[in-house]
């Protein structure tokens, strides 16, 4: 049987969950912002749609340009839909990262040029003006992202300054949870701040002689126990994905069109690892092995991490065999779907 083994940089990292992990702070939150717009500079990939047609016209007349909307017989533009995500606190002057898709039948808007475009609230006021060059995503090149592609026009007042008290809402209702982050934010401070209104939403009060920024600091940072479920964060723009290292994979076998994985926990300890007689597996560097008894097994990609697999050590055999972000995250999702790991999924695009 062939042994293949690549190093590589899995994105993993250790962390205890906090408050902030499953709870967020009433009124602090994002925008969403909308907008319509042109892009230009495509290399044939664009639409003729007549709304397209009609934009360009309507666009030239602005520049006092006239010219019949049927003259124009171009597919390198194309008609999308621009949106973007505004933080709180955002202020003038600022870039924010937007997402361009198309609403044409234009097949491609990679290294497209999107003409300024308004980004505008449910309130239909403009907060942000959009342009720039577009990179698509590299699964659905109808769509893509234009990094600090936006500037922030107008800001939305919330002062912080003022407030004696804040409101954290769970992710997820559970009295349990509200229980206990009452009871820790209380003893966090040594005294009756915290108060749970219900299953979902703890009213904190702020003491007088800490500032309220200091205050969110650390309430937000108040670790919680190893109990609460975890998080994985896929970030497919950067084709990464943040786990915990210690989140471990129950055996189960997944057999898909393109690839077989299966997953299962290694008979050998710390003891047969040290012994050469007990391993028969190849050392490879100082830490990794890959031993006849593998723990993650996608047909014939091995790699054995001396105890139960993890998410880290599954994705890193994933990237062993060159397997798409795509078919990693729908991985990982069928997994959870199975039970063999117990976690929230946060997908970042």
């Amino acid at each position: 049987m062939r042994y293949i083994f690549l190093m590589i940089i899995c994105f993993s990292s250790m962390y205890s969950q906090t408050i902030k992990d499953i709870s967020n702070i009433i009124g602090i939150r994002d925008n969403q912002l909308i907008g319509y717009g042109l892009v230009v500079g495509l290399a044939g990939t664009g639409d003729k749609s007549k709304f397209t047609m009609q934009s360009l016209q309507n666009l030239l007349r602005n520049s006092y340009i006239k010219i019949p909307a049927g003259s124009i017989n171009s597919k390198n533009i194309a008609a999308v839909m621009v949106t973007a995500k505004l933080p709180p606190f955002s202020r003038q002057g600022d870039k924010i990262k937007i997402k361009v898709s198309t609403i044409g039948d234009s097949k491609s808007v990679d290294h497209g040029e999107l003409l300024i475009t308004q980004l505008k609230g449910v309130d239909g006021k403009v907060y942000a003006l959009a342009q720039g060059t577009i990179v698509a995503n590299t699964n659905n090149t109808t769509t893509g992202f234009i990094y600090e592609g936006a500037t922030v026009e107008n800001e939305i007042d919330y002062n912080l300054r003022d407030e004696d008290s804040i409101t954290l809402s769970l992710y997820k209702s559970s009295a349990k949870n509200a229980d206990i982050i009452e009871t820790k934010i209380n003893n966090k401070f040594g005294k009756r701040l915290a108060v749970a209104y219900d299953t979902r939403t703890i009213d904190v009060k702020k003491p007088k002689e800490i500032s309220m920024v200091k205050f969110i600091s650390m309430v937000e940072s108040i670790p919680l126990d190893s109990s609460f479920k975890k998080k994985i964060i896929i970030d497919i723009n950067r084709e990464s994905i943040i786990a915990g290292a210690d989140i471990k994979i129950s055996p189960v076998t997944i057999a898909r069109d393109s690839f077989t994985i299966r997953i299962k926990q290694s008979p050998l300890n710390d003891t047969q690892w040290k012994d050469p007689k007990l391993n028969k597996g190849k050392d490879i560097g100082d830490d990794v092995k890959i031993a006849d008894a593998q723990a993650v097994d996608i047909d014939n990609a091995m790699i054995n991490t001396k105890a139960e697999p993890t998410v880290s050590d599954l994705v890193r055999s994933m990237k062993v065999m060159k397997l798409p972000m795509s078919e990693i995250i729908d991985t990982l999702k069928m997994i959870k779907e199975m039970g063999a790991i117990d976690v929230d999924f946060e997908i970042r695009g």
